[in-house]
């Protein structure tokens, strides 16, 4: 989000790790790289700009993106500089459907309908310049600043039909052969909640960095690299209710949409702000709630680097260096429930706040009041009653602080095996963290303790080994070994705890003592890593075709352990009534914890084929694709819980694109398909959740022309189209299409453009 394509000179991946590569990640990693201006070696002026459709059914939502970057040299190609800036408004719609599940009998249980809007709103600057007197020392100072404002507006309807909501009044219903309703209607059964909400995140992100290179002779360089970066959030999540009058019910029928979802029909119109009301039509205990987090990430850092080269033998060069990084993030949560005020059950529906049309057209419920929530909270028709659940608020406002030092040596290969070449590097990272927390501890809302301070040391030895063999005719045979490491997310090392009581625990039963919290000395996953690959390339190095072996084994992860915890050593809230104490002193307390880990492995086929080389008629047309299988036997829920993907991870995935590139034309046609897995999304309340999406194909279409000649060379024309076929993001119960779970549509993306570089 943070960092516009259009001021990023270059992006590399490394798929395998190397001890000079430092802030690694697992299964890769992402260098982002700004232009260096006296190695371009000439003035360039580049504008973009490219115009914005979004269309949702007969909904079009307009917008646009531009850039425009400056390069130049002077004083004898001894300055450079490099200006870009990027503009992005980038305005988006969608609809939402997300069922509640489904009772024993195979009825829906209830659910929800959204549609959402969403302002994107960016600006990002970059600045480089370059000194290079002469041919011992060189500098380049580096900054960017990035502001995103990311703003949806929601509204929609909620509604529950369970026999344990409202005593559903069943009129008919129709099974599938896997005993599951697709069809039934219900007589004043429901009271729905109609919603509108508000969703905002406003994001600032400045970093600087500065780099020296001095050439102390023909053998030795010396780097320094000194760099800043602050980021910080503030996000809004505010959601307020209306609904027919008490005592009123409504009749509902539905029916599956073999897209996804099941359509809905109400009998009361929702458009109509005389048939509802401001109130709790759910029973939730609030007529709305107000959720404002802040989150603050600082980073500096150090790095020394020192390089010896040889001018022959098989050592071309020796590299040695350090590199020191203090980084501190913190997150602040302040909630409140919305009650209307002067104790109101209900307020007739205030009529100045309504903006726009009431059309809905999503799901067969053809209108729903739209009002701004936000000039709610404010108005005078609620108060706040600040969220007294300590606990709960308590584990979202921390500070965790680390200090991370690796020290790292690698030597660079350049032998021959006989008359095979054999390129590479080998060395070893030492990597050591130290990393604290400062939090409270509460116990049923009341705090325990002072601010204390929690935390551990950690180090870590990370050996890797890259070599590249090549082999007759453009063939070369590539390995990789290493040990691999990924950091705790800063979150999980918290040192916050909440300790309470579960009064109706999962499986029936008394009460028993509970808690959950961070866990501020927590080791870093591990894993022993293996990559194994052939190419060949041919017609020039213009195309090639590929096969990979991965193979991960992870010594630690990361997840969530149920542990059992002696309450006894706590003093008992004075909010615990006697007759609720348990009678067993040993509850349960969540935490991250390292488990033993699990394996990810699998292989990767790709291919990029120019058609030239079969028929040179066929210049200009060619083929790319890649295809990965990946297997994980790791267990996210820890070595003795259920089998279940890794969040994010689709077993297997498929990227194709046929183009045609010659005389300034360009077309291409892109498909990837991703199959199903576990995403990690935004939950209630603004905290993470793992929901199972299904699997998905996207396809985008680009159409280009580059003029070769004349006043306006090197202007392109460019139009786009993405999500081609209008997929939608789904998600489904079990895996089952007739009980789907999750409906995200997004539309089709339509962009014209235009590039001039001169």
């Amino acid at each position: 989000d943070q960092y516009p394509s259009e001021l990023a000179n270059q992006v590399v991946v490394y798929k395998t790790t190397q001890a000079d590569l430092i802030g690694q990640g697992l299964s890769g990693t992402v260098d982002i790289r700004t232009v260096r201006p006296l190695k371009f070696g000439k003035r360039a002026i580049a504008i973009n700009a490219r115009a914005y459709q979004n269309r949702l059914g007969d909904s079009k939502e307009n917008g646009y993106r531009a850039s425009i970057s400056y390069i130049d040299q002077f004083a004898d190609n001894t300055v450079g500089i490099a200006l870009r800036y990027a503009r992005l408004n980038n305005p988006g719609q969608g609809h939402q459907y997300e069922s509640w599940g489904f009772n024993g009998t195979g009825l829906l249980d209830g659910g929800k309908f959204y549609d959402f809007d969403q302002d994107n709103e960016r600006d990002g600057l970059a600045a480089t310049l370059e000194f290079a007197p002469n041919d011992i020392y060189s500098t380049v100072l580096d900054v960017f600043y990035s502001k995103f404002d990311k703003v949806e507006t929601k509204r929609g309807i909620e509604f529950g039909i369970g026999a344990d909501w409202t005593g559903a009044n069943l009129v008919s219903r129709r099974d599938n052969a896997n005993g599951t309703a697709v069809e039934a209607s219900f007589t004043n059964t429901v009271r729905p909640v109609v919603r509108s909400d508000y969703n905002a995140a406003l994001d600032d992100l400045f970093s600087i960095g500065w780099t020296h290179n001095l050439r102390l002779n023909d053998h030795w360089t010396v780097t320094a690299d000194i760099s800043g970066s602050s980021a910080t959030r503030e996000e809004r999540i505010l959601e307020t209710y209306a609904g027919a009058p008490d005592g009123t019910r409504d009749s509902i029928n539905y029916i599956l949409n073999p897209d996804g979802y099941f359509e809905v029909g109400f009998g009361i119109d929702y458009g109509n702000p005389n048939n509802i009301v401001l109130t709790d039509a759910g029973g939730w205990g609030q007529d709305g709630y107000l959720k404002d987090f802040e989150v603050k990430d600082s980073l500096s850092s150090l790095r020394l680097d020192a390089e010896r080269s040889f001018d022959d033998g098989w050592l071309r060069s020796l590299n040695f260096g350090l590199n020191i990084t203090d980084r501190t993030k913190s997150r602040s949560s302040d909630e409140s429930f919305l009650d209307l005020a002067n104790g109101a059950t209900e307020v007739p529906f205030p009529t100045r706040f309504i903006t726009g049309g009431s059309s809905f057209d999503f799901g067969r419920t053809p209108a729903l009041v739209r009002w701004g929530a936000p000039g709610l909270p404010n108005s005078g028709i609620y108060q706040r009653r600040a969220n007294t659940n300590n606990g709960d608020i308590n584990n979202k406002n921390w500070e965790v602080h680390e200090t991370v030092s690796t020290f790292y040596v690698q030597a660079a290969i350049d032998a021959e095996l006989g008359s095979v070449p054999v390129r590479g590097n080998v060395g070893v990272q030492v990597v050591n963290a130290e990393q604290s927390s400062d939090g409270v501890a509460t116990f049923e809302g009341v705090t325990l303790s002072q601010l204390s301070s929690r935390g551990a040391t950690v180090t870590d030895i990370l050996p890797s080994l890259n070599l590249s063999f090549g082999l007759p005719w453009d063939q070369f045979i590539r390995v990789g070994a290493s040990r691999q490491m990924a950091r705790p997310r800063m979150d999980d090392l918290r040192a916050n705890a909440g300790f309470g009581l579960n009064r109706t625990p999962t499986g029936g039963g008394g009460p028993i003592w509970s808690g959950s919290g961070g866990n501020p000395e927590l080791e870093p996953t591990i894993a022993n890593a293996f990559d194994l690959s052939y190419e060949k390339y041919f017609g020039g190095n213009k195309g090639y075709v590929g096969a990979a072996y991965f193979h991960k084994d992870l010594r630690t992860y990361i997840y969530t352990q149920t542990t059992q915890f002696d309450f006894s050593q706590l003093p008992v809230p004075p909010n615990v009534l006697p007759t609720d104490i348990p009678a067993s002193p040993i509850g349960n307390f969540d935490q991250p914890v390292n488990g033993t880990g699990g394996t990810v492995k699998g292989w990767e086929l790709s291919v990029s084929i120019p058609f030239d080389i079969f028929w040179a008629p066929l210049e200009g047309f060619g083929f790319q694709a890649n295809y990965s299988d990946t297997r994980s036997a790791i267990k996210p829920q820890g070595p003795n819980g259920p089998d279940e993907p890794i969040p994010g991870l689709s077993k297997y995935v498929t990227n194709a694109t046929v183009y045609y590139e010659r005389y300034g034309f360009s077309a291409r046609v892109a498909q990837r398909r991703r199959s199903e897995f576990i995403g990690e999304v935004q939950g209630f309340g603004g905290d993470r959740t793992k929901i199972a999406f299904n699997a998905e194909t996207v396809t985008d279409v680009q159409l280009g022309y580059t003029f070769q000649s004349g006043p306006v060379k090197n202007l392109a024309l460019l139009l786009q189209v993405n999500n081609l076929e209008n997929e939608p993001f789904t998600s489904s119960f079990d895996g089952r299409s007739d009980r789907p779970r999750q409906f995200f549509e997004y539309g089709r993306t339509y962009l014209f453009g235009v590039n001039w570089r001169f």
